[in-house]
């Protein structure tokens, strides 16, 4: 390919692509009026679409990009599924693209759909050409999944799976309600639309718009309002610098259904292993990224160097008493543990451990009053 040409279009994906929106955006309102649709569509296109969207996130994602939790292979079954009918490509080279994603980030020449490219490109623009050919057929970097029986089985029938899946289901729910056209049209064209796009959106708007509150050395951002319609994902800062945790949303008020769903499904006996950043590194990261926002505000101020010193100082004493109170609670947690402990051993190893919380909660709030001043 000579230097400037573009490379060449991918016509299947730009059809598609292009096809689902049309009948999503064009033909179903049309249709619509003309044929009231009933709630039926609508639980429908709720359901299957949260299933494509989980088979993706929970399934595609953190399962098999990241190995964050073991699966049972019912549950790996039902992502295969899940992932065909979503039509986002098998889960294998979804998750050879999403490892090299993660390796490179932001690296325009190396990373499939590096946000510094642009929005476009980044949301949509990458599956439109043949920018990396040569990747669709080197999954060097997923030798680990291919032992898994279930996920090679989908990706040697992919294509069969994904016609199944977009034209079969829409079509039964058609026969069974009576409305073949209202049914392909909701449960295939629109919800294939929506779950293309948002998921899309980790990709594209996720890089692009909120914070940075644990790492600024990637475009990634945690947007609440993303993770709404993405089932969690929204928190890609966190997940770009904690990438093997099955968690997105760390808190419990964060909206993180996959979240949810997969400790669901370790209560049910599904999953197993659910992997947890620990969260002395998780605070670390944090009270880090609002030092250097701080130290970038005083730069400039005529006190600079005091300040900076008093920062640094905080910022030491802070690291100081996490690192005591995070060994203090796995001390207590390991002496639990041990039936043979001393109950007076134990009284005393939970006095210590409610002093240096203490301690530690007391230096939090102290460096956060500090650099909130400056951030």
């Amino acid at each position: 390919m000579n230097q400037g040409t573009k490379p060449s279009i991918i016509w299947l994906n730009v059809f598609i692509f292009t096809s689902s929106f049309l009948l999503a955006f064009v033909a179903t309102p049309i249709y619509a009026y003309y044929n009231p649709l009933g709630s039926e569509h609508w639980i429908w296109l709720l359901l299957t679409f949260s299933f494509c969207n989980l088979s993706i996130t929970a399934g595609y994602h953190r399962l098999w990009s990241h190995k964050a939790y073991n699966a049972h292979p019912a549950l790996r079954f039902i992502f295969a599924l899940g992932g065909a009918f979503a039509l986002q490509n098998s889960a294998l080279h979804w998750s050879s693209d999403h490892r090299i994603h993660h390796r490179h980030v932001d690296d325009n020449d190396k990373d499939p759909y590096s946000a510094k490219r642009g929005f476009w490109f980044s949301h949509i623009g990458w599956m439109l050409r043949h920018y990396k050919p040569a990747t669709y057929n080197d999954y060097g970097n997923c030798r680990d999944l291919q032992k898994d029986n279930i996920l090679m089985w989908q990706h040697k029938h992919y294509i069969v799976l994904a016609l199944i899946m977009n034209i079969g289901v829409p079509l039964l729910l058609g026969v069974i309600y009576g409305d073949i056209i209202g049914m392909l049209l909701m449960v295939g064209a629109v919800r294939l639309t929506l779950s293309h796009h948002t998921t899309f959106f980790i990709n594209s708007l996720a890089h692009i718009w909120g914070s940075q509150p644990y790492t600024e050395k990637n475009t990634a951002r945690d947007n609440g309002f993303l993770a709404i319609f993405t089932f969690g994902e929204g928190y890609h800062n966190y997940h770009h610098i904690f990438e093997n945790d099955y968690r997105n949303g760390i808190y419990w008020w964060q909206y993180d259904p996959t979240k949810w769903f997969i400790k669901t499904c370790s209560l049910l006996g599904l999953a197993h292993k659910l992997r947890v950043s620990p969260q002395a590194k998780i605070e670390k990261a944090k009270a880090l990224m609002l030092r250097k926002k701080a130290e970038s505000k005083i730069a400039t101020l005529h006190n600079y160097h005091a300040i900076k010193e008093h920062l640094e100082a905080e910022y030491d004493a802070l690291i100081e008493r996490m690192a005591e109170y995070y060994d203090s609670k796995k001390q207590l947690i390991e002496n639990k543990k041990d039936t043979l402990s001393k109950k007076y051993e134990l009284a005393l190893l939970n006095v210590q451990h409610k002093q240096i919380k203490m301690q530690f909660e007391h230096q939090k709030r102290v460096w956060n009053r500090l650099v909130l001043q400056y951030v």
